[in-house]
């Protein structure tokens, strides 16, 4: 990731933790994985990077990071989400 990439995503994440409810083109919503759960995208150089998070009431909770080179969310990256929120609510 990119330092200008580093640098949009941080501020993106800082916006969330103030509040700031963030739509398209920056967050789109995952209710494939479940509630709250949303998907940021960073474009960057050669590649949009995704960051998987779910937005709880006093806290943002990153559950995955990872470069997306395809229309569609791998499946496992689904799975992987889920399998965490589960550990997590645990």
């Amino acid at each position: 990731m990119s330092r200008e990439a580093r640098v949009e995503a941080g501020y993106l994440l800082r916006q969330l933790q103030e509040g700031v409810l963030l739509s398209l083109p920056h967050s789109r919503p995952m209710p494939s994985i479940g509630n709250r759960c949303h998907e940021l995208r960073i474009p960057d150089e050669n590649v949009t990077w995704r960051i998987i998070y779910r937005n709880d009431a006093d806290e943002i909770v990153i559950l995955e990071v990872f470069a997306k080179k395809t229309d569609k969310t791998p499946h496992k990256v689904i799975e992987t989400c889920k399998r965490r929120l589960q550990l997590y609510d645990a």
